[in-house]
């Protein structure tokens, strides 16, 4: 195979891992994002934790796997974006501190605290992952060497910012459905009252960012209007919006959240197409961009990675798949459940819980 097809090649599969990401640890952040709004006392908050626990670092393989082989396959791919990848890590780390350490001591101050940690981090990530999106849509200046001229405070721009809130409506939504399928009771319906204001505020800012980038960023549409087939994404991707309030009506919310996973995924996916062949699109002059071609590594080395992810791929997927059948259905509390130094209270509330 080529050195071009091998760079082709490695971008579909890192789409492939970005989308996997998106929506699996998608819902993740979107818990975090709605915690304290959605989850009011300390019972429905180690509720809505369980409700990802088994899975939540599973779904980071998915990242580290994509930020691995980016990093293989294009070296230089996210140059000017050191700082705020290194502030991703810091928010995804603090984010599992959190859920590891809520538990570890009955006092309600401790619990306050690292319920807003995880509050906090899961929403700094998906603002950051917002900000990252937005910037490389819209484009840097590059120089023609490849690196970055711009200042760190130029990648907090209008439009970044858009891309960002657009970022935290969608997981947040995402999340919300998803506690609508894995908790019961109180939490569980007050996550079906709150999807419908959620969906307000993600089709608004999907609304808005859509028209800001056909208006304003006219090389984001350049391949699908040199592709024209590629426009039954986008058309899937605002059928799989109005789907969700559909679902919502319906009373299905297993429904809604598969409609919430096509939205996520088709995003991405235009992502992908508004930047392909770019990586990293220079602006104002297009010319200098970073593309699959430019900014890849040498063909052995993308076909020593083929080989690899050829074996590595797969088993990602299987235990995906393993770990999602083996916590399927709803999350319940019991005596396992309860914190490292449950108090009387509740350890009442959890027995009648499990009763």
């Amino acid at each position: 195979m080529s050195g071009e097809a091998l760079a082709v090649l490695w971008f579909l599969l890192l789409g492939v891992l970005l989308i996997g990401y998106a929506i699996l640890d998608g819902f993740d952040l979107g818990v975090g994002i709605t915690h304290l709004f959605l989850a009011r006392e300390d019972r429905e908050r180690r509720l809505s934790l369980n409700s990802i626990g088994p899975l939540w670092d599973g779904n980071e393989v998915w990242l580290v796997t994509f930020v691995g082989g980016l990093f293989a396959a294009f070296p230089t791919a996210l140059t000017g974006f050191y700082t705020a990848t290194v502030l991703l890590l810091c928010c995804l780390i603090f984010r599992a501190v959190s859920i590891e350490f809520r538990s570890k001591r009955p006092s309600a101050l401790w619990r306050g605290a690292w319920d807003f940690g995880f509050f906090a981090s899961s929403t700094g990530a998906a603002a950051v992952f917002g900000l990252i999106v937005g910037n490389v849509i819209q484009g840097v200046p590059l120089d023609a060497a490849g690196r970055y001229t711009g200042r760190l405070a130029d990648q907090l721009n209008g439009y970044a910012l858009a891309v960002s809130a657009l970022t935290l409506s969608v997981l947040a939504l995402h999340g919300c459905l998803f506690l609508t399928l894995k908790t019961d009771g109180a939490l569980a319906a007050r996550a079906q009252r709150a999807a419908p204001w959620l969906y307000a505020v993600f089709a608004l800012c999907y609304v808005g960012v859509t028209a800001w980038t056909v208006i304003a960023i006219p090389h984001a549409t350049a391949t699908l209007e040199a592709y024209p087939a590629l426009w039954v994404v986008p058309i899937l991707n605002f059928l799989a919006v109005l789907n969700v309030p559909r679902a919502l009506h319906l009373k299905r919310p297993g429904y809604a959240f598969f409609s919430s996973s096509c939205v996520i995924a088709a995003l991405v996916f235009l992502f992908g197409v508004a930047q392909f062949p770019r990586l990293l699109t220079s602006q104002p002059d297009l010319g200098l961009s970073l593309t699959i071609y430019n900014a890849a590594s040498s063909p052995s080395t993308l076909e020593l990675m083929s080989w690899i992810a050829l074996i590595g791929l797969p088993l990602v997927a299987c235990y995906t798949v393993l770990v999602y059948w083996t916590f399927r259905g709803r999350v319940t509390l019991d005596e396992h459940s309860c914190s490292t130094f449950p108090d009387v209270s509740s350890l009442e509330n959890l027995a009648s819980v499990s009763a």
